[in-house]
């Protein structure tokens, strides 16, 4: 099949989920970061765990004329809604339908964030290969496949084997080599061999990247009292030097948390995605009612899990707060979303795209 031919039967696609006549500009992240890659900006993409976030986001991104990317991780919204509720035709439904009311018209991307596949079991490829078919019929357009838990010959089969059916499709794909870890654990910093023999493995098997995440001492979660912020920027460049002859760039995980000031450093180390979650969980944390925070950490002491995991429990009552609570979410989401994307600069990135895409 032509490419040519991939792009008119994903056109068709695209408009029949978004119905004749939509401004919505949902398009594939390959063609985004094809467009991008040598530009010093970063395409900021967002994990929602709870939806009230997304408006203020929308508007910085209008406001600012920038791409903007939302995504789930396979933890955060698999076939059975993951930890927030959210399966992926419902993620998809919901972000359509705010564009939608809001008339948001910057071009965006719905992205399966770490889809994760965690040892060489046929159980584990086949729950991956499950979540992906779920996605690309929900209509995402971009996703990451992490096989970083794994030997690195195993990581280039298995993202080689799951990463065919997106190509086919004509969607962005991103892969991982150098497992991301949460705050408070240590972790192995990517080496240039190791990126370098990952990106030519899964190439030699035909499957060319638009991003490579690696491991360069970032974290997900929130950093712990007193934890220090280590973000091997030098490692991280290093790394770009040596994909960019093939045509992959960065990106980067585990953002929340990290000063402006080396967030502004980071498009000159070949970054072109930047990750942000746990920022937009702890504004909507902010400013949910107090008696309903109150209930789900309780609820996460009882059953001795991490906040985030009450998402699900209690997402009927999180969907249905008071209108002044929703207003304080998109007030806040609004101002990081702004200062996301100047720090990224990503302002002014829509119109780049125009252009050149």
């Amino acid at each position: 099949m032509t490419y040519a031919k991939i792009l008119e039967m994903r056109a068709q696609s695209t408009k029949e989920k978004l119905g004749a006549g939509s401004k919505i500009c949902l398009l594939s992240s390959r063609d985004i970061f094809q467009a991008i890659r040598d530009q010093k900006m970063i395409m900021m993409a967002c994990n929602i765990r709870i939806k009230h976030v997304v408006p203020g986001i929308m508007r910085a991104a209008q406001e600012l004329k920038a791409i903007v990317g939302f995504e789930l991780a396979k933890t955060e919204g698999n076939i059975d809604g993951g930890y927030t509720g959210q399966p992926p035709a419902v993620f998809f439904d919901m972000l359509i339908d705010y564009a939608d009311i809001l008339g948001f018209t910057m071009p965006f991307f719905i992205h399966g964030d770490h889809i994760t596949i965690k040892n060489t079991s046929d159980k584990e490829l086949e729950a991956a290969r499950a979540l992906i078919n779920a996605e690309l019929e929900a209509g995402y357009t971009s996703y990451c496949i992490d096989a970083s838990f794994n030997q690195l010959a195993d990581n280039v089969r298995i993202t080689s084997l799951l990463a065919k059916p997106i190509l086919a499709a004509g969607w962005g794909l991103e892969t991982e080599v150098g497992e991301i870890t949460s705050v408070g654990q240590e972790a192995h910093v990517t080496t240039v061999n190791e990126a370098t023999e990952f990106t030519s493995g899964i190439m030699a098997n035909g499957v060319k990247p638009n991003l490579l995440a690696i491991n360069n001492g970032s974290k997900h979660g929130n950093y712990l009292d007193g934890e220090e912020i280590n973000i091997d920027l030098v490692r991280t460049g290093e790394i770009y030097e040596a994909i960019k002859k093939q045509d992959v760039r960065i990106a980067q995980h585990g953002i929340t948390g990290t000063p402006p000031h080396i967030m502004r450093k980071f498009a000159d180390y070949g970054i072109r995605k930047g990750n942000v979650g746990t920022e937009w969980q702890n504004i909507a944390h902010r400013h949910l009612p107090a008696e309903l925070m109150s209930k789900m950490k309780e609820w996460t002491k009882t059953n001795n899990k991490n906040i985030k995991e009450a998402t699900k429990p209690f997402k009927a009552e999180i969907d249905s707060i008071p209108a002044k609570n929703i207003q304080a979410i998109v007030d806040d989401s609004y101002k990081a979303a702004y200062e996301f994307i100047k720090a990224f600069r990503a302002d002014e990135s829509a119109s780049y795209l125009n252009q050149h895409i």
